[in-house]
């Protein structure tokens, strides 16, 4: 499992236990799942998509960054 918060300059989006996240990569999508390597990357305008317990949730996203290390996924974006 992955842990994921998701915070906008307004609030904290969410915070919780998911199982793959999709985001909207400068290059293109990509998926992080568990024991992904390390990495940051900025994102552009489009959809993240994360699964809870089987359902996928959505956010449309004017752009921001993403961390991921150790399990642990952070989205700093723009909504």
């Amino acid at each position: 499992m992955l842990t994921l918060k998701i915070v906008s300059p307004e609030r904290i989006v969410f915070t919780g236990e998911v199982e793959s996240v999709l985001v909207p990569g400068t290059v293109g999508q990509f998926e992080i799942l568990n024991d992904h390597a390390p990495i940051i990357s900025t994102l552009v305008e489009g959809k993240v998509v994360y699964s809870v317990k089987g359902t996928k949730k959505e956010l449309q996203i004017a752009g921001g960054f993403v961390e991921v290390k150790k399990n642990e996924v952070s989205l700093c974006v723009e909504i």
